[in-house]
């Protein structure tokens, strides 16, 4: 993977807040122009393309050949509009009528597709001389809105998007992405067509009206506008304010640094209140439980080898996994996780869902469930390699541990003086940025490296649910957590339409739609919903 350069450093001071969990539940962000500077790229693509084919072109009466001007007939024409008809408009401006031929028309056919082809070319060439450029104040944002628990998709008229976000190092940090490629596959019209928007807050679950989006193009601007939604933000890179404000945008910032997000947010109902709620979701439904461990199952504790599970927790697992699927999704590698739950009618999935094992609920397909990502085995020698590094970084730090994992090298800190911390965190800053194929996440009093795979607790329920064979209408899923990295399997039971549970003590922004106090509660509800079943 390509490192990204960023353009400018986030500065939060005096931040106006815009975002808020009482009004809003998604953002969608353009891609060129908003998060990273390939607008800029994009253009010299298509100068380079027009004025390459206009100076080869026979001259012919009633067409016009003059250069393609990078600034007015970029944002005329292209700028934000699917390829083929960026192509197309422009063409016409210049008195050229060509046919459209076929998607896969080789670049030197003087077709539609042939000359988009071509730009396309230009444009991966021109990615991999320069690499990508991120507005670091726009990552900035997109990070802090999922940590107050917004859904985010990317919505894009690039056919280059997986491309793009994987050399800027964004690949992680979306819910969906909605592309030129899966547009065109769903038929979908482009900017200023509300279409691309609208389908991708549908994709993340949300109504347009409880979504905001953020975009520097004027057709981006109108589609949002058209297409109705909550907030529209408008983007002012190069003094166009009045246009994007003309276009419908209801705010326009030049700086997303200064863009705020509001620290109120919806009390989630307690859900031992409301279990009548959950008796009307299951009718006619098959619960599938999934569940965090640590400060889930059992308390946070200072070591967390102390992390026991009690008596009547492992009864009430046990009985709840003998009436419906059940999963125990942890940071924890698998083997320590199996152990501590000690119970073989459920599925283990440890190191954050990268090794997944346990029994199969349709025994005549297959005895087992048992997967190893490909991507975590091949990232186990730098996983190895960092274990070692802070090992030695951090010898004389008192009551820091570092733990390796199959798939993750944990940096434990709850027993760290505050002091402390600084150095530890500049530690395992070094570490991951030395070696290839690292990410740093975290938890409470904890950092974490990880393989850098676009994988995490929300993949896992992903997958299990197609590998269990639980994605029908009749099942309604639940995964109840506690920390951070439980956000991402949150965010998929939104768009899934199941409940999803914050385990804590006090209500903190989540992307959950109800909270449990402590795991005496997890259990209560596990003995509850056990005998629901028992009763069907």
């Amino acid at each position: 993977m390509s490192a990204a350069m960023t353009d400018g450093q986030p500065a939060m001071t005096n931040a106006r807040p815009v975002f808020s969990r009482d009004r809003l539940d998604a953002v969608l962000f353009d891609l060129d122009g908003v998060l990273t500077r390939t607008a800029e790229i994009h253009a010299e693509a298509w100068k380079r393309l027009f004025d390459d084919y206009l100076s080869e072109r026979p001259a012919t009466a009633g067409e016009d050949h003059s250069r393609f001007d990078d600034d007015h007939d970029y944002r005329r024409y292209v700028d934000g509009r699917p390829r083929l008809k960026g192509v197309k408009h422009f063409l016409l401006a210049r008195g050229i009528d060509l046919p459209e031929g076929e998607p896969d028309d080789p670049p030197e056919h003087e077709t539609l597709h042939g000359l988009g082809n071509r730009k396309n070319a230009l444009f991966r060439e021109l990615i991999e001389q320069r690499g990508i450029h991120v507005y670091a104040c726009a990552v900035d944002l997109l990070r802090r809105l999922r940590r107050a628990g917004f859904r985010t998709a990317v919505v894009t008229a690039s056919k280059n998007c997986e491309l793009i976000l994987q050399q800027a190092g964004l690949n992680g940090l979306f819910d969906e992405h909605l592309d030129g490629v899966e547009a065109e596959a769903l038929e979908l019209a482009g900017k200023p067509d509300p279409d691309t928007f609208v389908e991708a807050a549908q994709q993340l679950g949300c109504e347009p009206k409880r979504a905001a989006v953020l975009e520097d193009a004027t057709a981006g601007v109108m589609a949002a506008s058209r297409g109705h939604f909550g907030l529209v933000i408008g983007i002012d890179r190069d003094g166009q304010r009045e246009s994007l404000l003309s276009k419908g945008a209801d705010l326009v910032f030049d700086d997303l640094c200064q863009i705020g997000i509001e620290s109120t947010h919806r009390e989630m109902p307690p859900l031992l209140e409301e279990m009548a709620l959950i008796s009307d979701r299951l009718a006619d439904k098959q619960p599938a439980l999934f569940l965090d461990y640590d400060g889930t199952l059992t308390p946070i504790v200072e070591r967390p080898a102390d992390a026991q599970l009690s008596h009547s927790m492992r009864r009430a697992l046990r009985d709840a996994a003998e009436q419906m699927p059940l999963a125990v999704i942890s940071g924890r590698d698998l083997d320590d996780i199996s152990a501590l739950v000690g119970l073989d009618n459920l599925i283990y999935a440890g190191s954050h869902g990268f090794d997944i094992r346990g029994p199969d609920p349709r025994p005549d397909l297959r005895p087992d469930l048992r997967m190893e990502l490909p991507e975590g085995i091949d990232a186990l020698d730098a996983l190895q390699q960092a274990a070692a590094t802070l090992e030695a970084r951090l010898a004389d730090v008192a009551g820091v541990r570092v733990e390796r994992k199959r798939f993750a090298v944990a940096i434990h800190v709850r027993q760290v003086a505050d002091r402390d911390l600084p150095r530890v965190r500049e530690a395992v800053d070094q570490t991951q940025r030395s070696l290839d194929g690292l990410r740093q996440t975290g938890g409470k009093r904890l950092f974490e490296l990880r393989p850098d795979v676009d994988w995490d607790k929300g993949q896992a329920l992903r997958w299990l649910l197609s590998e269990l064979g639980l994605e029908g209408p009749d099942v309604l899923p639940l995964y109840l957590g506690d920390d951070d990295t439980d956000e991402d399997a949150f965010r998929v039971l939104r768009q899934l339409g199941g409940i999803s549970i914050l385990v804590a003590e006090a209500a903190r922004p989540s992307a959950a739609d109800y909270r449990l106090r402590a795991p005496d509660d997890v259990e209560a509800l596990l003995i509850y919903l056990t005998g629901l079943e028992r009763d069907a």
